[in-house]
């Protein structure tokens, strides 16, 4: 382990998490930081009448093999030699994550999402800054271009 502080990126492989990562590099060159990522991924749980709620167990380690080959792929594109992988609640195993590493600041991306969409689907980010104990910084994703 180095001495040098650390930012932490919260990445999901979607445009804001990209922009949050660029900014995060810069970020890490001017502040003498090392860089480390930290992906969550989820596991749909099926259920049925009658049957405890479960998961395929084949599907899971195919889907955790996946996500372990993605983030690692991300990780060598961008030199970054701390890639963390979770598995649980998005918002909650970043803020994990946050209090194991204690970086100096984490960046972590979103996509914007206001009004029905916002309340329906929430927002991993705006968990994350309200209960972050680090300085979080938020990258949103470019607009789509209206046709």
């Amino acid at each position: 382990m180095t001495d040098r502080q650390t930012i932490v990126v919260a990445v999901d492989f979607e445009a804001a998490s990209d922009k949050a990562l660029a900014l995060a590099s810069e970020l890490a060159e001017r502040l003498g930081c090392d860089l480390a990522l930290v992906h969550v991924y989820q596991l749909p749980i099926y259920t049925y009448p009658g049957l405890e709620p479960g998961v395929l167990p084949a599907y899971q380690s195919e889907v955790t093999a996946a996500a372990k080959r993605a983030l690692d792929a991300l990780a060598t594109k961008h030199g970054v030699q701390r890639a963390y992988l979770r598995q649980g609640d998005p918002a909650t195993e970043v803020l994990a994550a946050f209090e194991e590493l204690q970086p100096k600041l984490a960046v972590v991306g979103t996509h914007g999402r206001r009004g029905l969409s916002h309340l329906l689907m929430g927002s991993v980010a705006e968990k994350i800054v309200r209960r972050a104990t680090v300085p979080v910084i938020t990258v949103r994703a470019d607009e789509p271009a209206k046709p």
